[in-house]
């Protein structure tokens, strides 16, 4: 695997792009006016001619251990015995996210899959159903990683790129290919509960109405106090935990906006009703942490010390964690050792197997990390 890496920062790139005509993966994130610039897009398809080039919007690139803004990050990946193939879709052409999904997963190959990785919209796409969608015909031992694109902590819009076209509402999925093709993954947070676990007693999708039989959103604020003024973007603060009664499994919502008329919440994936949530607060110690078990993970996953990292953090998490935030990519760095490229990006939701199931789903406050490495042993 051979990895070229650069940043176009202060009106340039940081490595002069060369022209790399093996190049099959060119990976992608930053500044939403960078993203959409014709002279950038010229200057990467002549670079990399006959690669698949993906990305998104961001809330803070990832290069290394380093946090930037307004800037671009870009991988460049040439694989010696591995392939992808990318497909697109726009959320505005389906009557739903899952049906999004499904319509991606069928147009690759299934012979040979290893792992699909995928890019969408952050702020029009439910990302629940995006992932049922795509996983729902899947092979058991083919797992899902990916993220949500970010637009800082505006909520405002989101891009998405794929080759030619830089949309809104677009989502982009890779399938992987090749036996000698080693990818590893794993997610954890680092959050604290507290206060009661809270009934859901109506919900429809990722919107919630109540919470024992009480509206959600007076609730909620009861427990912010004073930081209930500045809603929404203090929820990044005060995330939910989500609690599955039928096989006990938990989940991490964020809360992307509110309805004052309502008192409802809408969440960036599902909040089922008949599910149990309960209030999260920040532990800085424990978020670190969790950003390297994270990297642990993946690197038991896969077996095999990795090339390549691609680190997918929740804009909730930075926000928090504030100056200290690079300490939770230096703990992963340090795990994932010091030969390992790193790029990524502050996201509006994760996305990666569920820990202690062989199901994968919608993240948020977490840190996700997927590896990737070539081997002559399968």
């Amino acid at each position: 695997m051979r990895i070229f890496q650069s940043q176009f920062i202060n009106g340039q790139w940081s490595q002069v792009l060369p022209c790399q005509n093996d190049a099959q993966w060119v990976l992608i994130f930053g500044d939403r006016e960078l993203i959409q610039s014709s002279t950038i897009q010229a200057q990467l398809s002549s670079a990399f001619p006959f690669a698949q080039t993906v990305g998104c919007t961001t809330s803070g690139e990832i290069s290394d251990i380093e946090i930037y803004d307004n800037t671009l990050v870009l991988t460049a990946i040439s694989f010696e015995s591995s392939s992808i193939q990318a497909v697109s879709c726009n959320i505005n052409a389906f009557s739903s996210s899952f049906e999004a999904g499904v319509h991606l997963t069928d147009q690759l190959p299934k012979e040979n899959l290893k792992h699909l990785f995928v890019l969408s919209d952050g702020q029009l796409v439910n990302g629940t159903e995006l992932v049922n969608g795509i996983t729902r015909d899947l092979d058991t031992h083919i797992m899902l990683s990916g993220g949500m694109a970010g637009d800082a902590d505006r909520f405002e819009e989101t891009l998405v790129w794929h080759n030619k076209k830089v949309e809104s509402g677009l989502i982009v999925l890779i399938g992987f290919y090749g036996e000698h093709l080693n990818i590893g993954y794993g997610s954890l947070g680092g959050w604290d509960t507290f206060g009661p676990d809270r009934l859901i007693t109506r919900s429809k999708g990722n919107v919630l109405y109540e919470m024992d039989d009480q509206p959600a959103l007076d609730l909620y604020k009861k427990y912010l106090a004073d930081h209930a003024s500045k809603l929404p973007a203090s929820a990044l603060r005060f995330p939910l935990r989500v609690r599955n009664i039928e096989d006990n499994q938990s989940v991490v919502r964020t809360i992307l906006s509110v309805n004052e008329e309502d008192k409802s919440m809408t969440f960036a994936g599902d909040v089922p009703q008949g599910a149990y949530a309960r209030l999260m607060m920040a532990n800085l110690d424990r978020l670190i942490d969790g950003a390297q078990g994270a990297a642990q993970k993946a690197l038991q996953s896969a077996n095999q010390e990795a090339e390549f990292a691609i680190l997918i953090s929740c804009v909730g998490r930075r926000l928090v964690l504030q100056q200290n935030t690079e300490a939770e990519l230096e703990s992963a760095k340090d795990v994932l050792s010091e030969r390992c490229k790193i790029t990524g990006f502050y996201s509006y939701g994760e996305i990666s197997p569920i820990e202690g199931a062989t199901v994968c789903g919608l993240h948020n406050q977490t840190m996700t990390i997927t590896t990737f490495s070539e081997s002559q042993h399968a």
